[in-house]
C-alpha cells in the first residue's frame, strides 16, 4: 500500500500527528494555569483555596522537577517579579530574578541535586506560621533534588542505590518507598522542615491518580508506605546484598527512620493541587477526536503493563468499538514497560509500542500514535512515533528488518527515517505518556 499524498490513509496519518500536537496544545502549563490559577489584588486562587499574600511576612516558592521552569514563569506571569525561592530543574538559559537556580541529575542524583536539595532544607528550617511556602511539583523531581537523611551515605553510595533499586524488578511504588526512607527530602521531610508555615503544593503529575504521593516521592505529602514495607520490599527482591554498604548497614539493623504519616502536624496547614495529570491529557485528546466526529473511549487500565500485552488489549478494544461504528479511537494514558537489551540502538517505550503495533495492524486503517508529554522517548530525539497500516509495507522498501529493528531496540531509526517519528523537543510539561489509536 502506497501512503501518496492525497489518500485516505495519509490524511488518516496527518490527522493522528494533528491530534496530538493539539492534545500538547490543550494540557500546556500556561494554559492550564490560566485556568486554575489566579491573582488578582494581592489574592491568589488555586482551585478553591484563596490565599491573601499581602498578610504573610513572606512568601517562598520551591519549584522543582521537568516542569518546573515552564511553572514558575506561568505562576509569575499572574503574580508579576515579586517572589522569591529555589529551582531544582533541567539547566535552562532563561532565569528569574529573586531565585536560586539548581541543575539537578536525572534520571540518576548529581552533586547538583544534593546542593539543590540542601538549599531547599536551609530556606526551610526556621520558618514562622506567618510564612507561605508554594510548591510547584512536577515529575523527575526524585533524582533532581536528593540529599540522604544518613551522612554516612555518600553521593557514589546515594547513585549506587538508585541504581540498584531501577535494576531490581520492584515496582516504581516499592522503589519509591525505599527512596522515601533514605531521604531527606522524599516522603513528606519537606513538610516537617517547613512546618509551622502554611504550605501549598500545586502539582503537575507524572504518577497515577490514586498515587498521589509518589509524584517526585511526595516531598510534601504524607507517606502512605512505611519501613516495615522496605524491609520486606528488600527480602522480597533480594537487595540487601546488593546496596553499597552504607545502605546495607542500615537494612541489617534495621535502622530506617519512619517517615512522616498523615497524623503529622506538618501537614495541619498543608494543602494539595493537582492541577494537570495523565487524565488531562486523555480527555484533551479525546476531545479534540470527537471534534473530528470519532466516536471515542478513553481507556487508561493497561497502565504500567508490558508492551505487548498493553498493544493487544488495546487494539482489540478498538476492534470490538469498530463492530458498531464506522469512525472510532481509543486513548489511552499513563506508560507501558519494555525490556532495554544492553546493547540496545537509538528509541523508546513508546517508539518500541508503536513498531510493534504496526505489525498487528499491517494493511488495516488503523493508526496507532505514541508518544511522551514531555517530548522524550528514552535515548532517542523523539517524543514518540505513529504508525500505520502502510507502515511495515513502507519500512521494508526503506531496507529495514522489523523483527530485528524490535529486537535491538532501535525503532527511531526506522520511524526517523520514514518520517514517521513525533519530534516535539521538550515541552517543559510532564504528564506521562498517551496513546491514540484511530480507526476510519
Amino acid at each position: 500500500m502506497q501512503l501518496g499524498s492525497d489518500t485516505k490513509p495519509k490524511r488518516m496519518h496527518e490527522l493522528a500527528r494533528q491530534i496530538f500536537n493539539e492534545t500538547l496544545a490543550e494540557i500546556s502549563i500556561p494554559r492550564v494555569f490560566n485556568r486554575k490559577v489566579e491573582y488578582s489584588r494581592g489574592i491568589l486562587r488555586v482551585e478553591q483555596d484563596l490565599y491573601d499574600l499581602n498578610s504573610f511576612e513572606r512568601v517562598l516558592v520551591i519549584a522543582i522537577g521537568k516542569a518546573a521552569h515552564t511553572m514558575l514563569e506561568s505562576l509569575l506571569a499572574q503574580t508579576g517579579p515579586t517572589l522569591q525561592g529555589i529551582v531544582c530543574s533541567v539547566p535552562s538559559s532563561s532565569q528569574q530574578p529573586g531565585f536560586r537556580y539548581f541543575a539537578g541529575g536525572h534520571p540518576l542524583p548529581t552533586e547538583e541535586s544534593v546542593r539543590g536539595a540542601r538549599a531547599i532544607l536551609k530556606a526551610l528550617s526556621g520558618l514562622n506560621e506567618h510564612t507561605l511556602v508554594a510548591y510547584l511539583i512536577s515529575g523527575g523531581a526524585s533524582a533532581m533534588v536528593e540529599v540522604p537523611i544518613e551522612e554516612d551515605i555518600s553521593l557514589d553510595d546515594l547513585v549506587e542505590t538508585y541504581r540498584v533499586l531501577v535494576h531490581s524488578g520492584a515496582t516504581i511504588s516499592e522503589i519509591n518507598a525505599i527512596r522515601k526512607h533514605l531521604s531527606a527530602v522524599k516522603g513528606g521531610r519537606l513538610a516537617q522542615a517547613a512546618f509551622p508555615a502554611r504550605q501549598l503544593s500545586i502539582m503537575v503529575s507524572d504518577v497515577p491518580e490514586h498515587s498521589l504521593d509518589t509524584l517526585a516521592s511526595g516531598p510534601t505529602m504524607p507517606d502512605s508506605s512505611t519501613d516495615t514495607d522496605c524491609y520486606l520490599i528488600a527480602e522480597t527482591h533480594g537487595l540487601s546484598g546488593t546496596f553499597p554498604e552504607s545502605v546495607r548497614r542500615i537494612f541489617a539493623e534495621r535502622a530506617l527512620k519512619e517517615t512522616p504519616k498523615a497524623d503529622d502536624s506538618a501537614f495541619a496547614n498543608s494543602r494539595w493541587w493537582p492541577i494537570l495529570s495523565s487524565t488531562s491529557a486523555a480527555q484533551a485528546a479525546a476531545d479534540s477526536l470527537s471534534k473530528h466526529g470519532f466516536a471515542v473511549e478513553i481507556d487508561n487500565t493497561p497502565d504500567d503493563w508490558p508492551f505487548e500485552r498493553a498493544a493487544g488489549y488495546l487494539l482489540n478494544h478498538l476492534h470490538e468499538l469498530r463492530k458498531s461504528k464506522s469512525r472510532v479511537a481509543v486513548i489511552s494514558a499513563g506508560e507501558i514497560t519494555v525490556s532495554v537489551p544492553d546493547m540496545g540502538g537509538t528509541g523508546g517505550r513508546n517508539q518500541h509500542f508503536a513498531l510493534y503495533c504496526a505489525q498487528q495492524i499491517a494493511g488495516e486503517d488503523i493508526v496507532v500514535v505514541s508518544a511522551g508529554t514531555d517530548g522524550i522517548d528514552g535515548n532517542s530525539p523523539a517524543a514518540g512515533a505513529l504508525a500505520d497500516g502502510t507502515t511495515i509495507a513502507r519500512a521494508r522498501e526503506a531496507g529495514f528488518d522489523v523483527k530485528r529493528t524490535l529486537e535491538s531496540f532501535d525503532s527511531y531509526s526506522l520511524f526517523g527515517r520514514l518520517g514517521d517519528a513525533i519530534v516535539t523537543g521538550p515541552t517543559g510539561n510532564n504528564v506521562r505518556d498517551v496513546r491514540i489509536l484511530v480507526a476510519y
